[in-house]
């Protein structure tokens, strides 16, 4: 069998982290990264560390942020949403380990894969929009390049038009008038793209209105 038939299969989620209480250990700059993300989707933070960087310091003054200037101790994991270890001392690692099954809370062990329970995909934001990609814990260097290709990638400027698409479905909804998916892979085309890009928004949600208007006739005909 191969390395990869073997692998670890995970099931992809993305969780509503707001108000959650979500527990670091380590100071440096992984960690940083990592109660940078949390805080932006809203966790409520508590950072285990005696010292940290600059950076994390500067976020302790923030009130979603509780710093317990020390190493970690058994019991730093109760009521915890999802634990994150960010430290090389292989001890820490081993004992927030322990707690963490005890507690069944989900924990990420940065860069040790078979102890964790969840582990952190490489991912691109453009707006509202969130695009993960993982390669299973087997190649974080290829999750980035692949970022990296996808970020330049032309398509990710439909997201761009995510809040219009979001107020169009609104206003289907409220008709009400149900839209197929297929119907809105052909509203979602470069014309409206280009109205969007080029400052006229408007008019881009008017023609998509109507390209979903006439899939919709068209479907209750029973067109193709």
């Amino acid at each position: 069998m191969s390395q990869s038939q073997g692998a670890q299969k995970y099931y992809p989620v993305f969780l509503n982290m707001k108000g959650q209480l979500c527990v670091v250990i380590g100071g440096g700059e992984i960690a940083e990264r990592k109660v940078e993300g949390l805080l932006e989707s809203g966790a409520v933070v508590t950072l285990i560390t005696p010292d940290c960087t600059d950076g994390l310091q500067s976020m302790t003054s923030n009130p979603s942020v509780t710093w317990h200037q020390r190493k970690y101790e058994t019991g730093d994991l109760e009521g915890a949403f999802i634990a994150i270890a960010a430290t090389d001392d292989r001890d820490v690692n081993d004992a927030v380990t322990k707690e963490a099954t005890k507690l069944n809370t989900p924990l990420n062990v940065v860069d040790i894969t078979d102890m964790c329970t969840f582990i952190a995909p490489s991912v691109i934001r453009r707006g509202p929009v969130t695009l993960a990609i993982s390669t299973g814990g087997m190649g974080p260097a290829l999750a980035r390049k692949l970022r990296q290709e996808l970020e330049a990638n032309e398509a990710l400027a439909f997201a761009d038009m995510a809040e219009m698409i979001a107020d169009v479905r609104a206003e289907l909804k409220a008709r009400p008038m149900a839209v197929d998916p297929e119907g809105w892979q052909s509203a979602l085309n470069t014309e409206v793209l280009g109205l969007y890009q080029s400052g006229q928004p408007t008019q881009a949600r008017k023609r998509m209105i109507e390209l979903l208007e006439t899939w919709n006739d068209r479907a209750q005909a029973g067109v193709s």
